[in-house]
């Protein structure tokens, strides 16, 4: 192929017929000349293994960097040693798994087997951020009373609670199952993970039946809460009827329609009291941030009140917010002051939260 330089001083006269005999020649070596270059330009070829708009000047563009090769896993020895528990490692997890033996029977499936989804488990990977050496996530099987100490077990220990719920209907005991996270190294998230299955079974062991309450349950008779006195631990006007009492605390956040839902559309903290100034009880519903759900747990737990639940109600909400359902006994002025310390710890109506 005949590559034609431009010349400062050549006649276009000149210049046209050299592009014509380039091209006639080119034609009779069998193959197509690319079009002529302007005058002052500079013309590449391409060069084989290079693709054919490569920048001027023949430079390659940079390749996106590689994809770091994966960490190796960790040391599944010190994860036994950490948990208690047999690891088995496959693709590059490190998991430690504990089945229930208990009999549970659901929806006449009588003694369901572990293996049937009644294993608590957690999974050790190595941690990306620096100075992180590994991160956990599991999901552990608890029996009705089991799951308050063991969730007080895990905060208490580094180890977040993330979800909790129920896998099944009619189910005999009842199961729930709490999901964890965290980030540490091996032997802290691996202290957590023992603690609350030392929790668990330390309930077992003390019953092996499965108690039928919170216990210490408040009297049964008309109620008799004093509103004014929790509106002024609240600081807002709460709703009163039959002896009870009932305040609600929104927030907002923007649905998938691009809609501000809040208050009124359910995106709120709420707590109803009933039973009396000295026996009463709390229950309610927390709206939290993400980063805000860890910190409400543990003021919860450490005043005694019992999560029942945390779920998402919304999805493709923004910020995105997540709901946990509480139940609480004691005297009314003290389920207040614990409630109200948690509600502090979230942005509610504008509040900013003290964390």
């Amino acid at each position: 192929m005949t590559v034609l330089t431009s010349r400062p001083m050549i006649h276009r006269t000149t210049f046209a017929a050299l592009v014509v005999g380039a091209s006639l020649t080119s034609a009779c070596a069998g193959s197509q000349a690319p079009p002529p270059s302007a005058p002052g330009a500079v013309t590449t070829t391409a060069v084989a293994g290079k693709p054919a708009n490569a920048p001027a000047g023949g430079a390659v563009m940079p390749s996106p960097p590689a994809t770091p090769a994966p960490r190796p896993p960790l040391e599944a020895a010190r994860i036994a040693a950490a948990t208690g528990g047999k690891p088995e490692t496959t693709d590059n997890v490190v998991k430690v798994s504990f089945p229930r033996e208990e009999r549970v029977d659901i929806a006449g499936f009588t003694k369901v087997p572990a293996f049937m989804g009644l294993t608590s488990w957690a999974g050790f990977v190595p941690g990306e951020k620096p100075g992180v050496e590994a991160m956990v996530m599991g999901d552990i099987v608890l029996l009705e009373d089991e799951v308050n100490a063991a969730m007080s077990a895990a905060l208490d220990n580094g180890v977040e609670v993330t979800a909790l719920h129920n896998h099944f209907f009619f189910d005999k005991p009842h199961v729930y199952f709490m999901h964890i996270g965290g980030e540490g190294s091996v032997e802290q998230l691996g202290k957590g993970v023992k603690a609350m299955l030392d929790a668990q079974h330390a309930i077992r062991q003390k019953s092996a039946q499965v108690a039928a309450s919170f216990g210490g349950a408040p009297t049964s008779g008309p109620s008799k809460i004093d509103a004014a006195k929790l509106d002024a631990v609240f600081g807002v006007k709460g709703q009163a009827k039959d002896g009870m009492y009932k305040a609600t605390m929104g927030r907002k956040t923007h649905a998938t329609c691009g809609c501000t839902v809040g208050k009124a559309m359910g995106v709120n903290t709420w707590a109803a009291f009933a039973g009396t100034e000295e026996s009463a009880v709390v229950d309610g519903d927390f709206a939290v941030a993400e980063s805000e759900l860890q910190p409400v747990l543990k003021a919860l737990r450490g005043g005694g009140i019992n999560v029942v639940a945390i779920h998402s109600h919304m999805t493709g909400e923004s910020p995105r917010i997540l709901f946990l359902h509480y139940w609480g006994q004691g005297k009314a002025a003290d389920l207040g002051v614990t409630v109200k310390r948690a509600l502090d710890l979230t942005a509610w109506d504008g509040q900013t939260p003290s964390i």
